[in-house]
């Protein structure tokens, strides 16, 4: 199936001279939407993940019908004071300061094997810093997964160590 096609392009946006990959309206097309969670689902069940960690809520349309396919646990990253519980934060630096993110100590274990899973990969800050969270709690990345690339920004180096994947892959 061509996914590219089931994806819309929002030119300027969210400033001039960037191209919005908008997956949407693939969302919208059922058919669309489950081909693509299956041909993910099929490049990443080898990997044996025992849980699936999306850093951001977007990752969740993805992870979550791929968890289910897969027999898998699942976690969403989660903005400071969101969770209740013994938590995990980890602060990670963007272009413009610095972001948290929490995690429930006891949704990641010691040697569990996990799955980054999100829509998208530009420069890999994202994923790179939901690997270390993961790394950090004693869990074993044993990939990451994405629905997009936008290739050229480096985010598959910032992953070189990982097994990584993505479904449809845009240049930049």
């Amino acid at each position: 199936m061509d996914f590219k096609s089931k994806i819309r392009e929002i030119p300027d946006f969210p400033r001039e001279g960037i191209n919005y990959r908008d997956i949407t309206t693939l969302l919208l097309d059922a058919n669309a939407f489950r081909h693509a969670i299956q041909e993910i689902a099929v490049q990443c069940k080898h990997k044996q993940a025992e849980l699936i960690v999306c850093p951001k809520a977007r990752g969740l349309i993805i992870g979550a019908p791929l968890a289910y396919i897969l027999g898998t646990g699942l976690v969403t990253l989660s903005n400071p004071g969101n969770l209740p519980g013994d938590v995990f934060s980890w602060h990670y630096d963007l272009d413009f300061g610095n972001r948290p993110v929490e995690v429930n100590r006891e949704a990641i274990k010691p040697e569990m094997k996990v799955l980054v899973v999100d829509e998208l990969i530009a420069t890999g800050g994202t994923a790179s810093t939901a690997v270390k969270l993961v790394e950090e709690l004693g869990g074993d990345v044993v990939g990451t997964a994405f629905l997009i690339e936008l290739t050229g920004l480096g985010g598959r180096v910032k992953l070189q160590d990982y097994d990584t994947i993505s479904l449809v892959q845009y240049n930049y």
